[in-house]
């Protein structure tokens, strides 16, 4: 039975989750505070990693962005072919940089998880490291090289997901400013602030750094908080990076437009999304001890993006258990871009009563506890 879908967030997480319940033929309405993706979406780095991004093991968060990274090929191509739109998606594989002899132990702990786990990660050092990245610095001793890992260009990502909505039949309803949910149990019923009242079936709740405030709505307690996410680019026309490169202090990642992007440089600052000296000094400094030609360069660009964190670092996925109406899809921290394609199916699967991963408990919306 087709439904009427009320999506409440139009970042990329609420814009993957209209195209996949529109693709199956429900009837989809996307509701925006101000206006799509500009909030952590459009400030994104777009990397595709979710074997560096888990440093400890393969918990559950590594295996639902292990799920998203499998369903990225047939994914970004079927944006592409319904919105009409390009935008980048290589399959640049990264490197993990480290300094010290000590840190080779940790690195052949992870390389066979890893490996268990469908990669084909390998330690790589000296002469080798040195074709594969020539620009890294030379003391880096080694890193764990991932092939499997890819990146994308967030910004052109979030363009094509929203277009290919709208040509799809999605209805997207921007600069509504402020949003209560007034019914949620028998019925979904919406008011915006101008008095507006938007009726569905069901509700998908995807308002990332937001979604703390329908806590007293739905009794549930839900730690989302905003992390702000500091970000620079420098012109990299001469300084050709080939794949995405990790450390404990960041990332840098190279696009085809020219630009070297580096982050993130985070701290709790409210809904604040300025950037600070300090924030970028920060990134400066580990960006030139990897790469030293950076020593007398300067970003061109320097941008900040609010980051929805929850208590424990998992997203909250899933119906209530208190009214199935109603499906939370928040708080994917800075792995919102990277998760969209799988928690756009499990939010799909879960709406047409499919059977869902074993491992998606983890991510109980009502694990925190009630009011």
């Amino acid at each position: 039975m087709k439904e009427q879908v009320i999506v409440m967030g139009g970042g990329v997480i609420g814009l993957s989750c209209a195209f996949e319940l529109r693709k199956r033929g429900h009837e989809v309405t996307v509701m925006e505070t101000s206006r799509c993706g500009g909030q952590a979406s459009g400030a994104a780095a777009g990397m595709l990693a979710p074997y560096s991004e888990n440093v400890e093991g393969p918990d559950a968060f590594f295996q639902l962005g292990l799920e998203s990274l499998q369903l990225y090929p047939e994914w970004q191509a079927a944006v592409k072919l319904a919105s009409g739109h390009s935008f980048e998606y290589t399959n640049s594989g990264s490197l993990y940089a480290v300094f010290h002899d000590a840190d080779l132990l940790a690195f052949e702990g992870r390389q066979l998880w890893q490996c268990r786990h469908g990669a084909s990660s390998r330690i790589v050092e000296g002469g080798e490291l040195q074709r594969l990245e020539p620009n890294l610095a030379s003391n880096v001793r080694a890193a764990l090289y991932t092939p499997e890992e890819s990146h994308l260009y967030a910004p052109h990502y979030v363009k094509a997901l929203e277009q290919g909505c709208r040509l799809m039949g999605v209805e997207i309803i921007e600069q509504l400013e402020q949003l209560a949910v007034t019914e949620w149990q028998s019925e979904i019923r919406v008011r915006a602030a101008d008095g507006r009242i938007f009726s569905g079936d069901r509700l998908v709740v995807c308002s990332g750094a937001w979604a703390k405030e329908l806590e007293e709505t739905f009794g549930i307690r839900i730690p989302v908080y905003p992390i702000r996410g500091q970000i620079c680019a420098y012109e990299a026309d001469a300084l050709p990076v080939r794949h995405m490169v990790f450390s404990s202090q960041g990332y840098l990642v190279a696009k085809e437009n020219g630009t070297l992007v580096c982050g993130a440089s985070e701290d709790v600052a409210g809904f604040d999304t300025s950037v600070t000296d300090k924030g970028i000094e920060r990134l400066r400094k580990w960006n030139r001890r990897l790469f030293p030609e950076l020593e007398h360069r300067d970003p061109f660009h320097r941008w900040a993006g609010l980051r929805p964190s929850t208590q424990d670092g998992f997203p909250l996925l899933g119906p209530l258990s208190s009214s199935d109406r109603v499906i939370m899809a928040a708080g994917h921290y800075r792995n919102g871009i990277l998760l969209s394609p799988a928690t756009a199916r499990f939010v799909a699967d879960c709406l047409d009563e499919k059977q869902t991963v074993e491992c998606k408990k983890a991510f109980s919306p009502e694990r925190f506890g009630y009011l």
